[in-house]
């Protein structure tokens, strides 16, 4: 996951773009950066309910409590969003994860008024399974 931005210059690349048409490209090529999904973890144990697209999302905890996610879906925004979604959660441990929330970062980067109903629900969905997994681990 080294080739996604922190939040901070997750922010700052968001306020760069000058209008929604180049935000939408930026969470496209920001899900082009996820490593790609082992074929494997395609599975209904990693598949995220709640999406109207297939997502399927991992995590693993290192040695040193860090959790590493591992992500992919079949649409290229909502990759995009799990990417979003990644950067945020970057080096934390499950109980970092646990204690973060995501929302305010979401109206910083205003994406939460310029994503469809069905898109914001899967997003949602992907929060709470990270959070899950995440209260599961610590």
């Amino acid at each position: 996951m080294a080739t996604l931005p922190d939040k901070d210059k997750l922010l700052r690349n968001f306020s760069r773009c000058a209008n929604w048409e180049e935000k939408y490209l930026y969470i496209i090529e920001l899900g082009q950066r996820l490593p790609l999904l082992r074929e494997e973890a395609h599975n209904p144990q990693n598949s995220i309910a709640g999406c109207q697209s297939q997502v399927w999302i991992v995590m693993n905890q290192r040695e040193d409590g860090i959790i590493e996610l591992e992500g992919d879906s079949d649409a290229a925004i909502v990759k995009g969003l799990i990417a979003v979604v990644f950067s945020l959660y970057q080096q934390m441990t499950a109980q970092d994860i646990v204690a973060f929330d995501v929302r305010p970062w979401f109206e910083k980067l205003c994406l939460a008024q310029h994503l469809t109903p069905s898109r914001s629900q899967g997003l949602e969905a992907m929060i709470r399974a990270i959070r899950t997994k995440a209260i599961n681990l610590s």
